[in-house]
């Protein structure tokens, strides 16, 4: 199993609603085992600049590229891109 895990930040606070909107539309995605898109608490005060975190599951790599290459994935990145500030994702792999 593969975890995915993606931190936004929004480059205008008024466009938090449309970005938090188009990361939803991953969730309906259907080559992830579990998808999660949250708001960042902001509960870590050395930590404040993440807007928000996408959380994902996939069986393996090729679910994962599938995911990518979905017309959803590129609707979600067609929407979100132009209003982001910062995308930091990592992929790890459990025992």
């Amino acid at each position: 199993m593969i975890r995915h895990i993606v931190f936004f930040t929004v480059a205008d606070p008024a466009d938090r609603a449309t970005v938090e909107a188009g990361l939803r539309l991953l969730e309906s995605n259907p080559h992830a085992l579990r998808l999660e898109i949250r708001p960042n608490l902001k509960g870590d005060s050395w930590s404040t600049e993440v807007d928000f975190v996408v959380y994902g599951e996939f069986a393996d790599a090729a679910a994962l590229a599938a995911y990518k290459a979905h017309p959803i994935y590129e609707d979600a990145i067609r929407r979100v891109r132009p209003l982001r500030d910062l995308r930091i994702a990592a992929d790890f792999e459990l025992d």
